[in-house]
């Protein structure tokens, strides 16, 4: 049977399971929003933790809240933060559009956890003097709004784990693909535009393609975190920092880089930093750069590996499951296959961001759990993904040099190299007739006189095709 307690707020009293530290305003959004079963990021939950944790440190250093708050608080950040009372952050992302109630979530659980420390009890408010109680808006809350802190946490959020968790897993991805890269820099193969056979290359600088991708995506992705590092923190309920100290906002970005090793600033403009998430759209932006990157390497890599026996072939990647449950012996692209389901789910995520984020209303946007949601989870799939197509296919990846030879040696468009030989109106009618008569090019250039075997033998030549001449 579930122990319930009173508690209190400014609209009057409401019952709360007795086990856990919310309060009443978390309580009133449980009951109200049963919506979905999409739950408020934990890192974002997180960045709510440091971002209280912090705010107690300046307030105190302020004169505004008194040390033995100020450390009861910061201690309650500090074992959330480690992993201590799970379980009491169970909101829906579908709330209010603030986010007011994820706030008040958290100054609610750190303020009852710091009153217990205090007091050795937070249940029973009418018993705990005066001096031992921490409220969680006038003492936790001190110097915020729900306003300024949602969108300050969103930033932390993206910025601790853009850098922690996507930027680590894309290099990781980026130098097994770099060790391929120069692995098969010697293997000569066929290119391919228009799905049709091309001049020729090397599956080295194939995959050097794919490297430059993720440097141009890493690039991208360390400008989003950069706009990212400026926090609304300080602008409080419109922008004009009402009920904070001078320096608020920069005291406590201060703080925070201190608490994360992580670089972090005042918003020059908090009117700016309320309403608008265009910081946030840049990044997922680059997020969906990345994803489209992915999705092509991920698509060149299954179709270069087609087969074994009625496909390209030209690859092999490794046999990590069975592949059917009524074909034996069949192994599938799967984890290229999860790339590409990735890439359409942050896609969707940057259509979602870029929509919620066009609808701020004069002083605030009112679709910031959306939008943290749908980050999160861009950050996370690509990061999770690419550790995984690193781990469990690149590095695996072997090349299939008599398929490549094969190819290579067929290609009608070999016959490029002749064309500032003999002109490209000649090239193509040996192209043509090689494909008609189904022979070699060489047997159709001698067929049509243009030019002698060893003429041939001396301008089409693979490896001179691969560079500049």
């Amino acid at each position: 049977m579930v122990k319930y307690r009173i508690e209190h707020d400014s609209m009057g009293d409401i019952k709360v399971d007795d086990n856990q530290y919310w309060g009443a305003q978390t309580e009133r959004s449980l009951e109200n929003f049963p919506i979905g079963t999409e739950k408020m990021p934990e890192a974002i939950v997180s960045a709510f933790q440091q971002l209280k944790k912090a705010c107690a440190v300046v307030n105190e250093e302020k004169g505004k809240l008194n040390k033995e708050r100020a450390e009861a608080i910061i201690q309650a950040c500090d074992e959330l933060l480690a992993g201590k009372f799970p379980g009491n952050f169970p909101l829906a992302v579908w709330q209010t559009g603030s986010g007011t109630q994820s706030n008040m979530n958290a100054n609610e659980v750190i303020a009852n956890r710091a009153t217990e420390i205090l007091s050795g009890d937070f249940r029973d408010k009418s018993k705990i003097p005066a001096e031992k109680k921490v409220h969680p808006n006038d003492h936790v809350n001190m110097g915020q709004s729900s306003n300024d802190t949602f969108p300050t946490a969103l930033h932390i959020m993206a910025v601790v784990q853009t850098t922690n968790l996507l930027i680590p897993a894309l290099k990781h991805l980026r130098a097994a693909l770099e060790k391929k890269s120069e692995e098969f820099m010697p293997l000569i193969k066929s290119g391919r535009t228009h799905l049709q056979d091309a001049t020729p290359i090397t599956l080295g600088q194939e995959f050097s393609g794919y490297v430059s991708m993720l440097d141009h995506a890493l690039t991208q992705i360390e400008m989003g975190v950069k706009m990212c590092s400026e926090l609304a923190i300080g602008g409080t309920a419109v922008g004009t920092g009402v009920n904070t100290p001078k320096d608020f906002g920069e005291k406590v970005c201060a703080q925070l880089s201190k608490q994360t090793g992580l670089h972090f600033v005042s918003a020059p403009n908090k009117f700016h930093s309320l309403t608008s998430k265009d910081a946030v759209v840049f990044l997922e932006g680059s997020l969906k750069a990345l994803a489209a990157n992915l999705m092509k390497i991920a698509n060149d890599i299954r179709w270069l590996a087609s087969g074994p026996r009625c496909g390209l072939g030209e690859i092999t990647l490794p046999a990590n499951e069975p592949g059917s449950s009524i074909m034996p012996g069949k192994v599938n692209p799967t984890q290229c296959e999860a790339v590409t389901m990735v890439a359409v789910q942050v896609m969707g995520n940057d259509a979602a961001i870029g929509f919620a984020a066009s609808q701020g209303n004069f002083e605030l946007n009112v679709f910031m759990p959306v939008i943290a949601q749908n980050l999160y989870q861009s950050i996370r799939l690509l990061a999770d993904c690419m550790v995984s197509f690193a781990d469990r296919c690149v590095i695996g990846i072997t090349a299939n040099t008599d398929k490549l030879n094969e190819y290579m040696t067929r290609s009608l468009m070999l016959v490029t190299a002749l064309s500032p030989v003999i002109g490209y109106e000649k090239a193509a009618q040996v192209a043509k007739k090689a494909l008609h008569d189904n022979t070699s090019l060489k047997e159709a250039v001698r067929e049509l006189g243009y030019c002698s075997d060893e003429d041939f033998d001396k301008y089409v030549d693979p490896k001179k095709m691969i560079h500049p001449q």
